[in-house]
């Protein structure tokens, strides 16, 4: 019920390009957010994700964070294919992710939650030069996701496993570069999205891209996305509801957009 009267908010604010006034925004939005055209990449990713929905495998998974909509918070033993029907993201949003990395181009790709490794697919393939690092929390999930990878010949990805809390602050400590492109999608809660949100922030420039998933899917997130919204740091961001786009671009007036998608 939430998510509904979220929705029907964000849909009496949002538009389309019409009367956009910015260039940036005006140009990612038709021509990379609302894009609609096929990739290579894309069919073979499908394959898998074909293959995931048919499995009847079960594995134990660990949730840190808030738990997927469907099983709650902390161990369960649930179905691969129920995994991969209700945890991993559709094809739409996570080709929308494709379409950001084929765009800008980022050396570094961070993506907070693996699951099944579907996503990290797209974001892998979409520019084999990138160093993709990803982060898994429970050890059957990681498991699946590495067969993903193998069976895509992905050699661009490395799966860090174990608690975020932990994990995180660590693998950026150690990076020699600074970070370029981050999906939030590891917890689905307001302390930790924001304790995130400032420790990938400390690596980021001007031009990197941060991508929050789930902003209306509670009233937790949406509290955190309103916060990272006012961030000093931010300067544009982009709500199309199922994910928001934060850049710190200096040139840029500070702005908030709410757009169809």
């Amino acid at each position: 019920m939430f998510q509904i009267f979220a929705y029907l908010r964000y849909w009496l604010r949002s538009g389309n390009a019409h009367g956009l006034h910015s260039p940036f925004v005006f140009g990612l939005y038709t021509t990379v957010i609302c894009h609609d055209g096929e990739f290579g990449a894309f069919s073979r990713i499908e394959a898998r994700r074909r293959e995931l929905l048919r499995s009847s495998k079960a594995i134990t998974v660990r949730d840190f964070g808030a738990g997927s909509q469907v099983a709650g918070a902390g161990g369960a033993l649930r179905r691969v294919r129920a995994i991969a029907r209700h945890a991993a993201k559709a094809p739409r949003l996570a080709q929308l992710l494709f379409r950001l990395v084929n765009h800008f181009q980022p050396a570094t790709v961070l993506e907070l939650g693996t699951s099944l490794g579907l996503t990290t697919a797209y974001l892998a393939a979409a520019r084999s030069r990138s160093q993709v690092i990803t982060f898994e929390g429970c050890p059957n999930t990681a498991a699946e996701a590495r067969e993903t990878f193998e069976k895509l010949d992905l050699k661009n990805v490395r799966l860090v496993e174990g608690n975020l809390d932990h994990t995180l602050p660590a693998t950026l400590a150690g990076l020699p570069k600074p970070v370029d492109f981050v999906f939030f999608d590891g917890n689905h809660r307001y302390e930790p999205t924001l304790r995130y949100f400032e420790q990938c922030l400390a690596k980021a420039h001007e031009n990197s891209v941060f991508v929050l998933d789930d902003i209306h899917w509670s009233a937790e997130m949406e509290q955190a996305w309103e916060a990272i919204k006012v961030h000093p740091a931010v300067t544009v961001t982009v709500d199309l509801f199922y994910v928001g786009l934060v850049f710190f671009r200096k040139t840029q007036p500070r702005q908030d957009f709410w757009l169809r998608y």
